[in-house]
């Protein structure tokens, strides 16, 4: 199953919510979007510098206006793709109806999956990881609580989800547990780890998900592995 190019961005993008720069940084960052293929479907996942830590209905109102919902699902090639609010899942003591509403959102989406026809592949997109590196670890910045997280990955095993793929860290990180892998992708910009500058390339076939964290450098120097272009050249 191939379906083309889909592009994801997790990781913060515009600064301070309230930055008197943030105007001009979005855009600055459209128009440079302007540049890409137009083949490429791009998909935006809202964090914690697009909503705040703590996100208020004005501040997901901002973001809905300058880039779309925070919160959809869209199929491609038989593959159910539900992208997230996390910020409402670490906090939304200031928008406890927007959290409400996205609740009942996802679990409409989760029982639509175990209906016939079933998806053949269901991937989540949201920029904080569950967890960094396994699910009983303890509660940091860069991961969600052990409570909200425990209750979503039983939530996504019960719906059969195969990945969860989130940003945040500035590092790579994650782990698969019971089936269900927890992605977490170092960023292209600001590095606060090892890690090289880079990108994270998905490949979905009819009978798995593979991925691959690729330097810029590496991209630029001889390109993705064989096995994965030979992935991608198949025919659905």
């Amino acid at each position: 199953m191939r379906s083309g190019w889909l592009a994801a961005a997790f990781t913060a993008r515009k600064g301070k919510v309230d930055s008197p720069y943030r105007a001009g940084q979005e855009e600055d960052l459209k128009r440079a979007l302007q540049e890409t293929d137009p083949s490429i479907p791009l998909v935006f996942v809202s964090g914690n510098h697009d909503l705040g830590n703590t996100p208020t209905p004005a501040t997901v109102q901002q973001y809905c206006l300058a880039w779309g919902d925070d919160y959809f699902s869209f199929w491609v090639g038989g593959v159910l793709c539900l992208v997230l609010n996390s910020q409402l899942f670490y906090d939304s003591s200031l928008c406890p109806a927007l959290k409400e509403q996205q609740d009942v959102w996802l679990d409409q989406q989760l029982h639509s999956c175990l209906m016939e026809p079933r998806p053949k592949h269901v991937l989540v997109f949201q920029h904080i990881p569950l967890y960094l590196k396994t699910p009983d670890e303890e509660d940091d910045y860069f991961n969600l609580q052990k409570d909200v997280r425990l209750r979503l990955l039983e939530k996504f095993k019960a719906a059969g989800v195969k990945a969860v793929f989130s940003g945040h860290y500035h590092r790579n990180a994650g782990g698969c547990h019971d089936g269900l892998d927890m992605v977490v992708s170092s960023a292209i910009g600001c590095q606060l780890g090892e890690d090289a500058h880079g990108v994270r390339v998905v490949v979905v076939t009819a009978g798995a998900v593979l991925h691959r964290y690729y330097s810029l450098d590496q991209l630029a120097g001889r390109g993705m592995d064989p096995d994965l272009r030979k992935l991608m050249q198949q025919q659905p």
